[in-house]
């Protein structure tokens, strides 16, 4: 059962950043960073945080690692540290074939996440129907987050009748669309409305090469005659684990433009600019291979991090995705939040 505040909080509309992980030189976990991060995403105003996701780096679930649970532990531990409001949303990444699944669900439920963002990716022999079974299993131990994953990054193409009928499933109560493909949005959105949970279900985009224009559109479709309409309200992104107090102030006037008349010109040349942005912090020149290290390397380079360093070695910045980060830094000083930053290091690195 999810929280009714927290399920207000949902289909109110949220930032959502996916949680990255500190990592000492030696890859070992860096506990203190770790903290510090969560600290920071608190303090910039979002409303939750997921943690276990892609930008966490799945290897933490690997044996040689072991790392799942003591990172989803020490995020619970600062949000009870930091009184989080009672709609502050936690939601933990929930991957692998079922039996895995089910455990990481049952976990993060008991030690007080509200979601499970349910992963398909690295499952591609499994058949649709196949994977319905295992999200009504998970289902059934904690409220789900549907999770639409790009191909580029391990994820699959699935259909609409996939959609459909995953959005019937009872304790579905998110998805997040991060196809990267506008059919393949509008196949989600479009499934969402026709089913009867549609109210139920808020949807959140993890379309980080279109993060504003997502939020600014009213999806429209007929059904038996009526018009039904939907917005995607908030979003779950990596992206957003970055400069996150200014995506906090954006979002806010991104909100004031859903409910207006017309959408203010200012903010779809500001979309432009986050979509360029993005293109460096996740290497999209290179297949999206720096996506990560990337992310690690804007977060090393305002103190949050100690390196840009990966769980696996070959995570690392592509060849030129550097200087593309410095282009976008000098280029768009207005997304950055440094200063923000810089007056808060101390505090959230301090026991």
């Amino acid at each position: 059962m999810l929280k009714e505040a927290v399920k207000r909080k949902l289909h109110e509309g949220a930032v959502i950043p996916a949680h990255p992980l500190a990592l000492s030189r030696d890859r070992k976990l860096d506990e203190a960073g770790q903290r510090a991060l969560t600290r920071y995403y608190i303090d910039a105003g979002v409303g939750g945080i997921a943690v276990g996701v892609h930008t966490t780096q799945f290897e933490i679930r690997q044996p040689e690692f072991n790392l799942y649970e003591k990172v989803l532990s020490l995020a619970i531990e600062e949000t009870i540290r930091a009184n989080a409001a009672e709609d502050f949303i936690k939601v933990a990444g929930i991957c692998g074939p079922t039996e895995q699944a089910v455990k990481e669900a049952s976990f993060s439920k008991g030690i007080g996440f509200d979601l499970g963002l349910l992963s398909m990716g690295g499952l591609k022999s499994l058949s649709e129907e196949e994977l319905l079974e295992r999200a009504e299993k998970v289902a059934e131990i904690i409220p789900l987050f549907g999770f639409y994953l790009q191909p580029a990054v391990g994820g699959r193409i699935f259909s609409y009748e996939f959609w459909e009928r995953f959005a019937s499933i009872p304790n579905v109560h998110a998805i997040k669309i991060a196809p990267f493909d506008r059919y393949c949005t509008i196949d989600v959105v479009r499934a969402v409305c026709h089913s009867p949970r549609n109210e139920e279900i808020a949807l959140y985009t993890g379309n980080d090469d279109n993060i504003v224009n997502d939020l600014l559109t009213t999806f429209e479709f007929e059904i038996e005659g009526k018009k039904a309409e939907k917005k995607i309200v908030g979003g779950l992104l990596g992206h957003w684990s970055v400069w996150t107090k200014r995506v906090v102030e954006t979002f806010e006037e991104i909100k004031k433009a859903q409910n207006g008349a017309a959408t203010p010109k200012g903010l779809l040349t500001l979309g432009q600019q986050i979509t360029d942005a993005n293109a460096a912090i996740f290497d999209s020149r290179n297949g999206f291979k720096g996506s990560i290290a990337g992310i690690n390397e804007v977060l090393t380079r305002q103190g949050l991090l100690k390196g840009n360093w990966c769980l696996i070695d070959h995570e690392v910045l592509s060849p030129g995705q550097a200087e593309e980060l410095d282009r976008v830094y000098a280029s768009y000083p207005h997304l950055h939040d440094d200063e923000f930053v810089k007056a808060n290091l101390s505090k959230w690195f301090a026991k």
